[in-house]
């Protein structure tokens, strides 16, 4: 049995929620300089440019990408051999998101549902755990935005609906969405289990590298054909015209009961934020 003890597990998610809010991954940076290339419209172009632009300043100045610092979700993937040691493991958590939004100066946005009074500290993080082999603790910290997170929707299909309602109510949930969550944007699909179980998977799916095929050929096909018609509808960056509305579109699917088809579609913004950490 392998210790990790709290205060190890409080300080990398402290310096990886400042990370994430300070630097893009390379897989988004690389999918926004093709995006750059391929877009046709001039002004969708010149977006690309801005954020790429962007990402290079917030990068060498230690600066937030965006000034919405998102709600943290944590996926924590928890080795069956591993001992959490000195203290509650979701406490430590939490504490390492205080530590992280106080001392990286990035802005608290959780309040009160009705009051809209301000927590302060960016606290309570959204926490999944799940148990895996090993004696690992894997960490993705992501701060999820708010505008983005608003233009999500999750659907119960009745069965007959099928494989074309499933593409529908993708392709539909992004049109309605337009310019509110800051294209171009990846769309993250959950497909099946049930209405929990879906909105999970949708957003999960978001932790893929951008536009790494699914290993899955029958969804890596659905992918594919999504992200056809998304690009299709004429959104473009920040919702002025062009060619790429969404840089790629990512899946889970899992099997359902036999008398629902659930669906969900979590959308990201450009500032596709997250960071691993192994412990």
């Amino acid at each position: 049995m392998r210790q990790i003890d709290t205060r190890q597990l409080t300080q990398a998610v402290k310096d990886a929620a400042i990370a994430a809010n300070h630097e893009l991954g390379q897989d988004l940076l690389n999918a926004l300089a093709r995006g750059e290339k391929e877009e046709e419209s001039p002004a969708g172009r010149e977006i690309f440019r801005q954020l790429l632009e962007n990402a290079r300043i917030a990068s060498r100045e230690r600066l937030p990408v965006c000034q919405d610092c998102g709600l943290a979700v944590i996926f924590a993937e928890l080795g069956q051999d591993v001992q959490i040691a000195g203290g509650d493991f979701y406490r430590a958590i939490q504490e390492g998101v205080r530590q992280g939004y106080g001392e990286g100066f990035l802005r608290k946005s959780l309040c009160h549902p009705f009051t809209r009074q301000n927590t302060g500290d960016n606290t309570p993080a959204i926490i999944h755990t799940e148990i895996v082999p090993g004696d690992r603790l894997r960490l993705f910290v992501v701060p999820k935005g708010g505008g983005s997170e608003n233009m999500s929707r999750l659907f119960m299909l009745k069965p007959a609906q099928g494989l074309a309602g499933i593409q529908d109510h993708v392709v539909l949930t992004v049109k309605e969405a337009g310019a509110n969550p800051c294209p171009p944007i990846i769309v993250g699909v959950g497909i099946g289990g049930n209405f929990e179980r879906v909105a999970l998977l949708a957003k999960k799916a978001l932790l893929r590298d951008v536009g790494a095929p699914n290993p899955d050929p029958e969804v890596a096909a659905l992918e594919q054909e999504l992200l056809k018609k998304i690009n299709d509808l004429g959104i473009g960056p920040q919702g002025l015209g062009g060619r790429i509305t969404a840089l790629a579109v990512h899946a889970l699917m899992e099997p359902c009961h036999i008398a629902s088809l659930p669906v969900a579609i979590n959308i990201q913004c450009h500032a596709s934020r997250h960071r691993e950490v192994v412990l």
